[in-house]
């Protein structure tokens, strides 16, 4: 039995919620601001002492479309292709609850993609990142 690729659905910006994931989409890199990462101190393994190790690279990426914006928490060479006017697909991506607030990440099941400069421009003033969730059990 042959296995169909299924065409990927693209999303919007706006309809991106909290836990969930698979999404694929089409954004604008608005800015990029690197994030330093403090190791703990004494957190080094036996192959850590033979090899200097390279801390992780991180950066938060706002990105969006002409229906709303989000940060993108881009991680290691992700950094380099998330440049401020870039416009990316972004495949099989997740959000990632950060501090009550969601953050869009593609992890290793998924990839970046740079694409042909997008016509949209973005709608910074609809920030889903800055809109908080609370945790609220069901009972």
């Amino acid at each position: 039995m042959a296995t169909v690729k299924r065409k990927p659905v693209f999303v919007k910006v706006d309809q991106l919620k909290p836990g969930t994931s698979g999404h694929t989409l089409t954004v604008k890199v608005v800015s990029t601001k690197p994030v330093l990462v403090n190791k703990p101190r004494g957190a080094r393994s036996l192959s850590a002492l033979s090899q200097p190790s390279q801390p992780p690279r991180i950066a938060e990426c706002l990105v969006g479309d002409e229906t709303g914006s989000i940060y993108f928490t881009a991680r290691n060479d992700q950094v380099d292709v998330m440049t401020p006017g870039a416009t990316v697909i972004l495949r099989n991506a997740k959000i990632d609850m950060f501090k009550g607030a969601m953050r869009l990440a593609v992890d290793k099941w998924g990839r970046i993609e740079v694409t042909e400069p997008a016509t949209f421009d973005v709608k910074e003033n609809n920030n889903l990142s800055l809109v908080e969730y609370e945790l609220v059990n069901a009972e």
